[in-house]
């Protein structure tokens, strides 16, 4: 998970900064909207609305965007239809990249993520060039705060997690899509609350990079997140924390 965890923690902590909480409610609004438009209005029934609701919780959205949100979503309110659309490509280096977007528009959405990409110093792939690379999981980040490392382990283990690195200020569980649910339950169960746990693609091999490559790689990075249409973006770099931190 070399690298994954710190640059979720640098997407919260922008996420949390008033130039860029606008920005988030509008990705969380647009992932709300399919949500509850495939799944149904009740949470209790449709994980990716529970987990869009977190997320909301999360950025302190107000109840009455959440709720227009939902009813947009299930047509009770008229609102824009937004299709599922992933491309792939490449970074500095030779990174590979995968962007999920939500958009009302593919082709205006196509040559924007190209543009990024090729201004980033990447390029757009055809479909299927790098999505191999990675595997669909769940991701939770837990903040040390005094918790035993052993402890946790068992835990998340028994509850069906599949590994469980540790960096030096949190321990990262890695689920099945399957046991993702039934892990937070335990962690809840608990009272351990994880900073991040979301659904994500985590690659089977990484990138080294470093010096310019990596201040790069994470301009490309924030440059592609920045982009309202685009919802996720995993890439398989391997950067030093200390250049991460240097760019915050």
């Amino acid at each position: 998970m070399s690298g994954h965890s710190k640059w979720a923690t640098t997407k919260r902590k922008k996420a949390l900064v008033d130039g860029k909480k606008g920005k988030a409610f509008t990705k969380i609004i647009r992932e709300m909207m399919v949500a509850a438009r495939e799944g149904g209005a009740d949470p209790a029934g449709n994980p990716r609305l529970r987990t869009c609701l977190e997320k909301a919780k999360a950025v302190n959205m107000p109840a009455d965007n959440i709720t227009r949100a939902i009813k947009k979503g299930t047509g009770e309110l008229d609102g824009q239809a937004f299709e599922s659309i992933t491309y792939e490509g490449y970074g500095p280096g030779g990174v590979a990249v995968v962007i999920d977007c939500l958009t009302d528009s593919r082709n205006r959405t196509a040559a924007d993520i190209r543009s990024i990409l090729s201004k980033g110093g990447g390029n757009l792939g055809e479909v299927g060039s790098v999505g191999w690379m990675f595997k669909r999981r769940g991701f939770i980040v837990i903040p040390k705060d005094g918790l035993k490392e052993d402890e946790v382990m068992e835990l998340v283990l028994e509850a069906g997690a599949e590994d469980m690195s540790v960096s030096d200020a949190t321990f990262d569980v890695t689920t099945a899509i399957e046991d993702f649910e039934k892990v937070k339950k335990a962690l809840g169960e608990k009272k351990i609350v994880p900073s991040s746990a979301e659904l994500t693609m985590i690659p089977g091999n990484y990138v080294k990079l470093d010096g310019n490559e990596a201040e790069q790689m994470l301009r490309l990075m924030d440059s592609l997140e920045d982009y309202d249409d685009v919802q996720n973006v995993y890439a398989n770099f391997d950067i030093p924390e200390s250049v991460m931190e240097a760019m915050e």
